[in-house]
C-alpha cells in the first residue's frame, strides 16, 4: 500500500471508532444489491437477464476483455505482440472459466457456446 492509502485507512478506522458513521442514512439496514442506477437505460433489461441467469458484472467484464483481446489478435501484425496477446487471452479464459466453475456452469457444451456467442453479439453491440 502506498502512503495515501495507509493514511486514508487510518482516518476511516478512527472515524469508525469515534462513531462518526452511526448516524448516516441507511445505517444498519441491508444494502440494495439490485440497484442498477449506474447502468444505461438501454442495457438494463440485458443486465437483469444476465443477473437472473447467475452472471455477475465481474464475469461480463472479463468476457469483454477476452473479446477485446481476440479483436487485437486478429489485427496484430507483430508475432511477438500476437504471442503476448494470446498469453493474456489464455489467462483471461482461465479466470473466466474459474469464475463460472465456482457456480458449476458448464462451458464446454457446444450448444452453450453457440447460444453464448449469439447473446454476446446482441448485448455487446
Amino acid at each position: 500500500m502506498d502512503f495515501s492509502s495507509i493514511v486514508s485507512e487510518q482516518r476511516i478506522k478512527k472515524a469508525y471508532e469515534d462513531g462518526e458513521f452511526e448516524n448516516l442514512p441507511g445505517y444498519g439496514k441491508p444494502l440494495n444489491l439490485d440497484d442498477d442506477r449506474g447502468i444505461p437505460q438501454e442495457l438494463k433489461m440485458a443486465h437483469r437477464i444476465m443477473k437472473n441467469a447467475g452472471f455477475t458484472t465481474d464475469e461480463m467484464n472479463v468476457k469483454k476483455e477476452m473479446m477485446r483481446i481476440e479483436d487485437l489478435i486478429r489485427v496484430c501484425e507483430n508475432e511477438e505482440g500476437e504471442r503476448e496477446l494470446k498469453q493474456n487471452l489464455n489467462e483471461k479464459m482461465l479466470k473466466y472459466n474459474s469464475m463460472l466453475s465456482k457456480k458449476r456452469i458448464k462451458t464446454n457444451s457446444s450448444l452453450f457456446k453457440n447460444y453464448e456467442h449469439k447473446l454476446e453479439g446482441k448485448l455487446l453491440k
